[in-house]
This record gives C-alpha cells, structure tokens and sequence, in this order.
C-alpha cells in the first residue's frame, strides 16, 4: 500500500497549486480519501474529505470556495485543486485514505505561500 502526494512548491498569495495523490496496493473507490496538513507549531488539521460510495466532499470553513477535492477511481488519483491562497494555508499536505478498518497515509508535500 502506498500513497505519494506531489504538487507543492512555493507561490505567492493568491496564486493556486493542484496536489496530487498516486494511490497503490488498494481499492480507492472503497475508501474515504481525505487531505490534511499541519502547519509548523500546530495539530494536523482535516482539509477536504471525498467520501467513498457517493463521492459528497466537505471542506473546513477556512477553505470553502477555493479549495476543491476530486478523485479519479480509475486512475487510482486523489487532487486537492487550491486557488486563492494564503500565507495561512503554509503547511505539509498529507494524503489519507481511510475506511471502517484501515487507515494509510502520505509522506506529505510541503506548500509554502509566501511574496
């Protein structure tokens, strides 16, 4: 099982980044697939979530409206597509799948928002 996100960098505010997750060794569709991130100095917080079976996604307050999460079963794929953004939005992203009895996670990729 493995999970690799990419897709981080360096932008300036208001500049956008799409975060890519590569799913392997399981059934994406059967699980709920969730970005984090954890900021320096702070707890892991729940960004988007995509829930398995109908695909609703939900988002924490501070990033409605410009934050959007897809996946791609097929292509065993997960995006966070992240417009807009912020010098608060500076953190490690992780990738996470998890269902009623596994969990797996990412190693992480580093976004930095920053003039």
């Amino acid at each position: 099982v493995q999970l690799v996100e990419s897709g981080g960098g360096l932008v300036q505010p208001g500049g956008s980044l799409r975060l890519s997750c590569a799913a392997s060794g399981f059934t994406l569709s059967s699980f709920h697939m969730i970005w984090y991130r954890q900021a320096p100095g702070k707890e892991r917080e729940l960004v988007a979530i995509s829930t398995s079976g109908d695909d609703s996604t939900r988002y924490v307050d501070s990033v409605k409206g410009r934050f959007t999460i897809s996946r791609d079963n097929a292509k065993n794929m997960v995006y966070l597509q992240m417009n807009s953004l912020k010098p608060e939005d500076t953190a490690v992203y992780y990738c996470n799948a998890a269902s009623a009895s596994n969990t797996y996670w990412g190693q992480g990729t580093q976004v930095t928002v920053s003039s």
